[in-house]
């Protein structure tokens, strides 16, 4: 079977600045990739995530490689380029994961960021690997 490099991309906001607050939303946003795409960690390339400028308690990567299997995917953190209108306390993320051509992903906005891509928010998850 061949396999076509995909990118997911996802996004929600945490309640506040701290470290349970951010972990709590990246915790959420990884289940819902996971849950919704049918997707093993052996799947991912790479995971990069954005925060906006007002989080800096702790880094989603930090966080993500705890997860079983996250341990050895490439993760980077940086912050999102500020732009005053920007949704705060926002986290985003940009995975590219090897699928099965044709498979339909879920991008998960979650929390306030649906708002980012209401196009996308209420997508339904697929279960189709064709």
């Amino acid at each position: 079977m061949e396999w076509k490099v995909m990118a997911i991309r996802g996004a929600t906001t945490a309640a506040a600045n701290t470290a349970l607050a951010i972990q709590e939303a990246v915790t959420e946003l990884l289940d819902a990739l996971e849950s919704r795409n049918q997707l093993e960690p052996k799947s991912i390339v790479s995971a990069t995530f954005s925060v906006t400028r007002d989080l800096d308690a702790i880094f989603p990567a930090a966080i993500a490689r705890q997860r079983p299997g996250w341990d050895s995917v490439p993760l980077l953190d940086v912050q999102q380029m500020y732009v005053p209108t920007d949704l705060p306390r926002c986290i985003r993320f940009l995975i590219h994961v090897n699928l099965p051509p044709h498979t339909h992903v879920h991008h998960p906005y979650l929390k306030e960021a649906k708002n980012l891509r209401p196009d996308l928010s209420f997508a339904p998850a697929s279960s189709n690997r064709t």
